[in-house]
C-alpha cells in the first residue's frame, strides 16, 4: 500500500450554539488546512469527539468531509467503538462516501488485554471496508490498552489484507522505531504526538504524522519537516520548541480538545462548544489564554484562514 508522507490533521467536530452538527464550516475548514500544507484529515477521532457523536452524526460528518475535500486531500475516518457491528457499518459507509482509509482505536469496554483479542477486533472491522487501507489507532491514554504494537503487527501480518499500519500516539519512540522497521518498513506507522514530531523524524524515520495542534499551527510543523529535510537541525529544534510553548499553553486550559477548539475561534473559525462531559472554557479563561498565546507570539505561526 502507499504510505502517507506529510501532515494529517485531526480536526475538531463543529457544533452550532445548540450543540448540533455544523456542517457549513467544513468546506472552509478543509480548504484552510489544505492551504496551510496539510495533506488530509483524520476525522471523528479523539480531537473530533468522535465517541461522543451518534452513529448517524459520524456518518453525516464523514460524508461532509469527503464531499468538501480538495483534490488529493485524504480523509481518514475513525470508525472505532464498543460495538464491532456498528463499526463495520461505519467503515462500509466511509468507503461509499469516498474516504481514503478507516481507523479504529480499541474499545473501552470490554478492555482488551491480549494481542489476539486486539487482532480479532481489527480484523472484523477492517472487513467492513476491505477496499480501503485500515489503521489501528494506538492511544493508551484514552483506551487503557497498552499492548505491544510490534506484536500486533506480527499478529495481523498476512491475516488482514488491508491493514496499512498504526496511528501511533504514545511516548515510546523506541517502540515506534521498532514498528517502523518491522519487515523492512512494511507498514505505515503514522506518528501521533505533536510535541515529539522532530524526534520521530530523527530517531523513528517518520514520514506521515497526525496531529491536533496542526489545526491552528500547521505551518510550524511543515517548517519543522522542511528544516529537518534540509539538515538544519538548529532551526528544526527552535521550531519544535515553539510548538512546546504552544502545547504548554493549551495544557493549562484542558488540552487540545477544549483549548484548541477555542483557538480556532480566536483565529476566526467558530467551531462551537465541546460536548459534555468536557468542561468548556469560560470567557475569562479564553481571555487569559489569548494573552498567553500573544506572549509566545502565536500570531507569527498561526494558520491563515481560507
Amino acid at each position: 500500500m502507499n504510505k502517507i508522507n506529510g501532515l494529517i490533521c485531526a480536526p475538531f467536530t463543529a457544533f452550532d450554539k445548540n450543540g448540533e452538527l455544523n456542517l457549513d464550516v467544513i468546506p472552509r475548514y478543509a480548504q484552510t488546512l489544505a492551504n496551510n500544507g496539510i495533506e488530509g484529515v483524520f476525522i471523528n477521532g479523539s480531537s473530533g469527539e468522535g465517541q461522543m457523536l451518534t452513529e448517524e452524526e459520524r456518518m453525516i460528518a464523514a460524508q461532509a468531509w469527503c464531499k468538501a475535500a480538495p483534490a488529493g486531500f485524504k480523509v481518514i475516518v475513525h470508525v472505532g467503538g464498543n460495538s464491532v457491528k456498528a463499526s463495520k457499518l461505519l467503515a462500509a459507509h466511509a468507503a461509499k462516501a469516498g474516504a481514503y482509509a478507516t481507523s479504529v482505536m480499541g474499545p473501552t469496554f470490554p478492555k482488551i488485554n491480549r494481542i489476539q483479542e486486539l487482532a480479532d477486533y481489527c480484523a472484523e472491522i477492517a472487513s467492513g471496508a476491505p477496499e480501503l487501507p485500515f489503521y489501528y489507532y494506538h492511544i493508551p491514554a484514552f483506551t487503557g490498552i497498552n499492548l505491544s504494537m510490534l506484536e500486533l503487527l506480527k499478529a495481523v501480518d498476512g491475516r488482514i489484507p488491508n491493514f496499512a499500519g498504526i496511528k501511533y500516539t504514545f511516548e515510546s519512540l523506541f517502540e515506534y522505531s521498532l514498528c517502523h522497521r518491522y519487515q523492512g518498513g512494511k507498514f505505515d506507522i503514522l506518528h501521533g504526538q505533536d510535541e515529539t514530531l522532530l524526534a520521530s523524524l530523527a530517531m523513528g524515520g517518520a514520514q506521515g504524522c497526525i496531529g491536533g495542534t496542526f489545526n491552528y499551527a500547521a505551518g510550524l510543523y511543515v517548517k519543522i519537516r522542511d528544516a529537518y529535510a534540509k539538515g538544519d537541525m538548529v532551526l528544526a529544534q527552535q521550531l519544535q520548541q515553539k510548538s512546546w510553548d504552544l502545547i504548554e499553553v493549551i495544557c493549562r486550559y484542558r488540552g487540545n480538545i477544549v483549548a484548541g477548539k477555542q483557538i480556532m475561534r480566536l483565529l476566526g473559525l467558530d467551531l462551537g462548544p465541546n460536548r459534555t462531559p468536557f468542561q468548556n472554557m469560560t470567557d475569562a479563561e479564553f481571555a487569559k489564554m489569548s494573552e498567553e498565546l500573544s506572549a509566545i507570539h502565536f500570531a507569527d505561526f498561526a494558520i491563515k484562514l481560507a
